[in-house]
């Protein structure tokens, strides 16, 4: 068994309205230094080893994220 790190976030020229309440909320804490903040998801996946790299883009492609507008990044 792998474990596969599947991380989405929406690409830059999307508006991440999550984001925005999250930093908005930053300043009202009193924590200064946050320029950003982009919101996502991860997947942690348990797959067989022979599970090869095209079958896992293939995978986080069309089911994990959207590619219209978010980006993914997979690591074993």
């Amino acid at each position: 068994m792998t474990r596969v790190v599947v991380d989405v976030v929406m690409k830059p020229e999307i508006l991440d309205p999550q984001g925005q309440a999250i930093l908005g909320a930053l300043g009202r804490l009193g924590i200064e230094g946050v320029n950003s903040v982009r919101q996502g998801k991860h997947f942690e996946l348990d797959v067989d080893d022979n599970l090869d790299d095209e079958t896992l883009t293939r995978l986080a492609d069309t089911l994990l994220a959207n590619p219209v507008i978010e980006d993914f990044t997979i690591r074993r």
